[in-house]
């Protein structure tokens, strides 16, 4: 929802609704996340690990998050998040207080695999707006239950 409202405030009118001016609204919505929402500032992540907005859970320990994804693009999309954001927004902000985190991440990926019996997965990392991220609190996705074609996007 609000990144409808971004496209609807930032495009014309007479843009709205129409496919051939796809690359304007994602071009428009890109321009406005990196300049918005790529410092520390709280996401909906930060939300729903603190419990303010819900999440269909598949796992959870103490260092990581892990829950559907409500718009996915696989029949099982799975979102993992660090819960303490720590200045990760995304990939390239990792510095070397990251590596542990970094590393559960990936662990805990596996366990949720084979729990959940993705069988074959794609893991994706969006790192910047320019690569589709629109959440900047760093996330794997985890897409699984379909063929996934090569090269992605």
């Amino acid at each position: 929802m609000f990144v409808r409202q971004v496209l609807r405030a930032s495009t014309p009118r007479s843009l709205l609704g129409f496919q051939s001016h796809a690359p304007f609204l994602r071009q428009t919505f890109r321009s406005f996340a990196s300049s918005k929402m790529s410092g520390d500032e709280d996401t909906i992540f930060g939300k729903i690990v603190r419990g303010e907005i819900p999440c269909s859970k598949v796992y959870e320990d103490d260092k990581c998050l892990a829950f559907n994804d409500i718009s996915p693009q696989a029949p099982r999309h799975i979102l993992v998040i660090p819960k303490d954001k720590a200045g990760l927004s995304q990939l390239s902000k990792a510095d070397e207080s990251h590596k542990e985190i970094l590393g559960h991440l990936m662990w805990a990926v596996s366990e949720i695999a084979r729990k959940e019996n993705l069988g074959d997965y794609r893991l994706v990392v969006n790192d910047g707006a320019g690569a589709g991220q629109t959440v900047f609190h760093l996330h794997v996705h985890i897409l699984a239950g379909r063929p996934l074609s090569w090269p992605p996007g």
